[in-house]
């Protein structure tokens, strides 16, 4: 089962707070009316407390230690640093609940071979969970079963609303060129510059006596130029400087060094897919969010407090998820 990681972990962290706002934008009724376990409900799939103090222990490891500095150690802004563990945590699971009843509401289930490697991660992170962590949880083995359940089939329905998105974006499209340019504002200046080129001067020597823009080397994609200089250095092949070039208020030459940056075309096309399956999965999501209401259990949830003295070290959640999947 390959799973678009990156794409969904961005699309999670967007996932929207309970504090102050709202899920489909119907506001959120705080309430103590809940279980006693439960953190909160959205349109009654429960978040129990043992699933997030897991994503909490979890949390405070990831972003508070950064860079090799233990910032809980550090005592960095510590009031600051656990309001925010605990509202990322907060919005993390809440788009993992909407994105599972999604998942239900588009007919899509976990195959066996998926299930199995539920069983895998479960089995392979609860095992690693020392004394303290496993005392600060109270989460099971079947609790754990049941977060990379759900966590699973939010991959599956994102993946499922995606699908196809990376087959449509060609090369060419996102195809990143690397040049030289010079950009002159007045006529004057463009003849001038013409005049040289076509005398044999130096590229790179005219263009830092004339060029009018902060930079003369430059990589770009498409939408980067002004449409006119971007048609033209589309065509030019490696060595080759283009003619004189109107576009937007002034005047372009290119000349091209590698018309084709692979590295970096490969990186803009991951850009662009990234962007698309976000907007097909947004279009989905946000007309069935509109539909769901949300309560939060304001006495549970704030009664949560983290434990920053070094006893609580997991961080591994999602990487023994990734590991299971590969």
């Amino acid at each position: 089962m390959k799973i678009k990681k990156t794409a969904l972990a961005g699309i999670l962290a967007a996932s929207c707070l309970f504090c102050g706002c709202s899920i489909g934008g119907r506001q959120v009724v705080l309430t103590s009316g809940l279980g006693s376990q439960d953190v909160f409900k959205v349109d009654g799939e429960a978040c129990k407390l043992a699933e997030a103090k897991v994503y909490l222990a979890n949390y405070q490891n990831i972003y508070g230690k950064s860079y090799g500095i233990d910032l809980w150690e550090q005592g960095f802004q510590t009031k600051r640093l656990k309001k925010y563990v605990k509202e990322a945590a907060l919005s993390k699971m809440t788009k993992i609940v909407c994105m599972e009843l999604l998942a239900k509401d588009q007919g899509i289930s976990l195959n066996g071979e998926e299930l199995k490697a539920v069983k895998r991660a479960a089995e392979a992170y609860y095992g690693s969970l020392n004394e303290a962590e496993l005392e600060f949880t109270g989460a099971s083995e079947a609790d754990i079963a049941a977060m990379y359940e759900d966590y699973a089939l939010a991959s599956k329905v994102y993946q499922s609303l995606t699908g196809g998105i990376n087959e449509e974006v060609s090369d060419d499209e996102a195809r990143i060129m690397e040049a030289m340019q010079i950009y002159v504002a007045g006529p004057k200046e463009a003849d001038e510059v013409s005049a040289k080129l076509a005398a044999g001067e130096d590229f790179a020597a005219v263009a830092s006596n004339y060029n009018q823009k902060p930079a003369i080397e430059i990589t770009f994609g498409r939408g980067d130029l002004p449409a006119e200089a971007e048609q033209a250095a589309f065509e030019l092949d490696n060595g080759e400087i283009s003619s004189c070039i109107a576009a937007g208020d002034g005047f372009y030459f290119i000349k091209c060094i590698n018309k084709f940056n692979e590295e970096l075309t490969d990186a803009n096309k991951s850009k662009i897919v990234e962007a698309r399956e976000k907007a097909a999965f947004d279009d989905v999501y946000e007309e069935f969010a509109q539909s769901l209401s949300s309560r939060l259990n304001e006495k549970v949830w704030d009664g949560i407090t983290l434990v920053t003295d070094g006893s609580i070290v997991t961080d591994s959640f999602f990487s023994v998820w990734e590991e299971a999947t590969e």
